[in-house]
């Protein structure tokens, strides 16, 4: 069964076509990665689905329902959660304090706990700790993935969570992505160059100059991706 439709959906800016006819089915309980060249639309079609952007036609349809018009809160308080390529800092308020927000409702540190433990950090170290620059990047990305876990969305996006980060935070990455993938209900998509967080994708959804090129199992899509969009390499995108 689907759970997110995006139909006939096309973005235009500054007389560019960004997005071209984007038609697009996601199941329950599915893990996709979109990835493709710089500057393919990736980034702008999760902001589509998240709310952050509209499309200029066409629809977005999440659980039989037309979300098109809806922004970006009530889109997340029907079931979409997003983690941003660069986690937001917030002066003065603890990791717990940003678990109970993201949550929206009170948990005990001991739920906050098993969060953080999910996404491999010693959660004693971390749940009283301010959200500040002495956190690394590496340390940042995992909160937010626990920030975004809490909230059991039905569909969980998330834009180049590689970016920023250093190869040992990376494998630690891929090693909570494929936790996910095993043991987590609801649909996860996200964006990546990287190799290795393709090969654990259920779905590859290729998209090149703002279209869907092609749509399959990694295996399959590999030696297509590769020469297209340089996997090997960490970093953004626009």
């Amino acid at each position: 069964m689907s759970i997110l439709i995006v139909s006939s959906s096309d973005v235009e800016r500054d007389n560019k076509k960004i997005l071209k006819n984007i038609n697009l089915k996601l199941e329950n309980d599915k893990f996709y990665v979109i990835t493709g060249p710089n500057g393919s639309g990736k980034s702008t079609l999760a902001k589509i689905i998240m709310g952050i952007n509209k499309q200029d036609s066409g629809q977005v349809i999440l659980d039989g329902k037309d979300i098109s018009n809806l922004p970006i809160n009530e889109r997340a308080n029907i079931g979409i959660g997003f983690a941003f390529q660069q986690p937001v800092k917030f002066k003065g308020i603890t990791v717990y304090d940003l678990i109970k927000l993201s949550a929206g409702k009170d948990i005990t540190k001991k739920e906050a706990c098993d969060i953080l433990s999910k996404v491999g950090l010693c959660a004693k170290e971390y749940v009283d700790r301010e959200i500040n620059s002495s956190l690394s990047g590496g340390e940042l990305k995992r909160i937010e993935i626990a920030t975004v876990a809490v909230r059991n969305s039905k569909l969980t996006i998330f834009d180049e969570p590689e970016a920023g980060i250093d190869l040992w935070s990376f494998n630690n990455l891929i090693k909570i992505f494929e936790d996910m993938r095993e043991k987590t209900k609801g649909t996860t998509l996200i964006i990546s160059h990287q190799e290795r967080i393709l090969d654990i994708a259920d779905k590859v959804i290729l998209l090149n100059n703002g279209e869907i090129e092609k749509i399959g199992e990694s295996k399959d899509l590999m030696k297509n991706i590769i020469p297209k969009t340089n996997c090997c390499k960490l970093g953004g995108d626009a």
